[in-house]
């Protein structure tokens, strides 16, 4: 994809003039002698420019033809514009199409130009907020007495096309608060009326491009020129602003992309994810299901789903063994007053759960939002020694959070989830081992379940806004600098961003791409020094004086329910050996070898092999079509020869026939290969 922008920027002349526009007031610069600037590039390097200098124009620097893919920019870590001068010593990263900055900026402008289309065919739609998201943009809109359908899309999609091919620059432009309340309230803007009411004078921007003027903070590609494909995605209802209680909008996604042949390659990809959706899935192997009864967003695990689940569980605990973890168990319920202490309280209490109330007047309770807390309160159970240290807490916690029903998905986003919580309670030097142990057992599960394509990224404080976290600068620098190191021995290229730590402490996320390039958050590690000092969590020293530890957060799985919705979505069901609950079916030919199945069942079970016999009243050719749906790996055909002969006949899914063996060799075939698998042969 690395090229697919530069072949246009060369060849057309719209972008040629805004490249023009870019160089533009370099003559007049020249007729005096410029004030010189530092631009240090992320290997370090740093070059001298002349003030005023763009992001663009140092790209160029580089090459035209780099300068040409470059789509967006941070300076000082800063999100920019590539046509927006830099006036002071700066560092910059540049982005391409390849970059998710790079991604972003281009379908942010996307977004920006689905609202120019939408306000030329809906006149008096008004507008709230256009993100891009990770895989596009969408546009919450009002729009008032027009009503928008899926029948609509083309008509939108041909509008924005029209508007793309105007080429029409986007331009950054600053406004006063009294002005663009003046605009947007001209306009009726209502919803950007309410967000500009509560930003802070000085700090405001728009964006322009042909008769469309947008609140907005950018970054933005330079014009609409390299938007060459479009797709409206979806249609949904979002209430303005998070907010139930207030105007339900409609929610338009979109995607963009520079060239038709990615686009067909993402319409494909969609395709192909709808056959691996994990709530089919979830149904077709009788997996998990849920009841309006019960309610929204509370899976019910069924047999062969809690049998995977409880795999899971076991597979991890036996690691946690090895490295030294304390299982613990706490309620599914604490007093108020703990979420209180812990701040999670003050900052998600009035949307994500509200208290319970009991008979005893002015006690709260509330149903278990986060294991954290609880884990506080056993290391506070009894005194602590340096000696002790690292302690190591895990469980597998059941957590409630209120959701909004319009984002409830199947096992990904729930009311109620299990995490694979773990709190490491170390003294501050200890940080970078604990970190080195929890990589391990997180590289450990994905190469048992197969995750071979991952990034890691580490998030950093905000060096230019230290008053936004706590911990001490030195505490600080040697959390960071041990997540870093921790990385480098072993050998896993780390993204570095600054400003995305938690304000109680970085942090380091593992990020898996899935059979077809999806990426999901799953494992994730993060260092605390907030819980500790709000609980007042001590250990005596050697020195004999009191210390406060260093709390470690960390989550392999993340949650149970949505590692399981991953894991079947990135193997579309065909989930490893080890793993999958049911690792054969026995078809008996007919009713007269029930008996039979049902013994070879028993002596699989005796050998470690999970069986389950389809004796079933059906021709065997639909009980193979039928176990194939279910995904079961093996299936064992027996009849009047193997019954005679101790035998199975034994068909490989999606291969076919692989021959007749006895009981026992099929047995050792299985364990051979989950051995292999979880690397305990």
């Amino acid at each position: 994809m690395r090229g697919l922008l530069q072949e246009s920027a060369h060849a057309d002349p719209h972008l040629c003039a805004w490249t023009a526009s870019l160089h533009a007031g370099k003559e007049t610069r020249n007729k005096q002698k410029p004030h010189m600037i530092d631009i240090t590039f992320p290997d370090g390097s740093v070059k001298q420019f002349a003030e005023g200098v763009t992001p663009f124009q140092i790209a160029e620097s580089i090459s035209p033809r780099f300068a040409a893919d470059v789509l967006a920019a941070k300076v000082n870590g800063e999100e920019w514009d590539i046509s927006r001068p830099v006036n002071t010593d700066a560092t910059i990263e540049l982005f391409k199409w390849d970059d998710p900055e790079g991604k972003h900026a281009f379908w942010h402008s996307s977004a920006h130009l689905l609202a120019e289309a939408l306000q030329e065919l809906y006149p008096g739609v008004k507008f709230g907020i256009g993100p891009a998201v990770e895989t596009g943009f969408y546009y919450d809109i009002d729009p008032g007495e027009h009503k928008i359908t899926a029948e609509d899309f083309p008509k939108i999609e041909k509008k924005m096309l029209e508007l793309a091919q105007r080429k029409e620059e986007i331009r950054r432009a600053d406004i006063s608060k009294k002005d663009a309340l003046k605009m947007f309230g001209d306009r009726g803007e209502v919803y950007k009326c309410e967000l500009i009411s509560e930003l802070e004078d000085g700090h405001i921007t728009t964006y322009t491009q042909g008769a469309f003027t947008d609140l907005c903070r950018g970054p933005h590609i330079p014009t609409t020129a390299p938007i060459k494909a479009v797709k409206i995605t979806s249609l949904a209802g979002a209430y303005w602003r998070g907010d139930e209680k207030r105007q339900q909008l409609v929610r338009v996604y979109g995607v963009t992309f520079p060239k038709k042949k990615m686009l067909d390659e993402y319409l494909a990809l969609l395709e192909e994810a709808k056959k691996r959706d994990h709530r089919l899935l979830g149904k077709e192997m009788e997996l998990f299901a849920f009841s309006h009864t019960v309610g929204a967003g509370l899976p019910l695990w069924l047999p062969k789903g809690a049998a995977l689940r409880d795999r899971l569980e076991q597979f991890l605990r036996k690691i946690q063994k090895r490295y030294g973890y304390l299982q613990v168990i706490t309620p599914h319920i604490g007093n108020k007053a703990l979420y209180v202490t812990s701040g999670h309280w003050a900052k998600y209490g009035k949307d994500s759960f509200q208290p319970i109330h009991t008979p005893q007047e002015g006690e709260e309770y509330m149903l278990k939002p986060m294991n954290c807390p609880h884990h506080c309160e056993i290391y506070k159970a009894m005194p602590r020694s340096y000696r002790d240290l690292p302690l190591r807490f895990a469980e597998f916690g059941t957590v409630y959070r209120y959701e909004q029903s319009g984002e409830l998905h199947g096992l990904t986003r729930v009311r109620g989830f299990t995490q694979d919580d773990a709190h490491l309670f170390c003294a501050p030097e200890q940080i970078k081992d604990e970190f080195l142990k929890v990589m391990d057992i997180i590289l450990y599960i994905f190469k048992a379940l197969d995750f071979k394509n991952f990034e890691v990224q580490i998030s950093l404080r905000d060096p230019k806004n230290k008053e936004k976290y706590i911990g001490s600068d030195e505490n600080w620098h040697m959390a960071e600098n041990a997540i870093i190191e921790a990385c480098a021995e072993k050998g896993l290229k780390a993204r570095q961003v600054e400003g995305e730590a938690a304000f109680y402490g970085p942090k380091l996320d593992f990020m898996v791409k899935d059979a077809i390039g999806r990426r999901w958050q799953l494992g994730t590690i993060q260092v605390d020094y907030n819980l500790p000092e709000r609980f007042g969590l001590e250990y005596t020293g050697a020195d004999n004086q009191k210390h406060r530890p260093v709390m470690i957060h960390r989550a392999p799985f993340g949650s149970m329910e949505r590692f399981v919705a991953v894991l079947l979505e990135h193997t579309a069901g065909k989930l490893p050996l080890w793993l999958i609950p049911d690792q054969c079916a026995i078809l008996p030919i007919s009713e007269k070898f029930n008996d039979y199945a049902r013994k070879v069942a028993a002596e699989l079970d005796e050998a470690g092999v999970r069986a389950t016999v389809d004796d079933r009243n059906e021709k065997i050719g639909k009980k193979i079509r039928d176990n194939e749906l279910k995904k079961i790996p093996y299936m064992l055909v027996v009849g009047e020869k193997e019954a005679a002969n101790d035998e199975v006949a034994v068909r490989r899914q999606g291969e076919g026939d692989k021959g007749v063996m006895s009981v026992a060799d099929f047995a050792r075939l299985i364990n051979d290969a989950v051995g292999e698998q979880t690397g305990e042969k």
